[in-house]
């Protein structure tokens, strides 16, 4: 199946190059896919996996382990942010 994968700042970096300046890439993955196992390819740093939204919905930490993606989702993903 399909999905959307966006990757925001600094995580951008984990990327094909040929996305790294959209910010987001379609990917195949097996059905029944969760986002830890979406993830798990891409080498992201759990510390910077921080807000994680599934078509605009959070999805706490310790669902992401267990939460189940379907056709046509879109995972968003940003590190933690700092700024004043």
């Amino acid at each position: 199946m399909k999905i959307t994968l966006k990757l925001f700042a600094s995580l951008t970096d984990y990327l094909p190059i040929t996305s790294k300046y959209t910010n987001i890439v379609e990917i195949e993955v097996l059905d029944g896919a969760t986002i830890a196992q979406i993830t798990e390819p891409y080498r992201l740093p759990t510390a910077l996996v921080h807000l994680v939204l599934v078509n605009g919905r959070y999805i706490a930490p310790e669902q992401r382990a267990i939460q189940v993606l379907v056709e046509g989702d879109v995972l968003a993903i940003w590190p933690p942010i700092a700024g004043g």
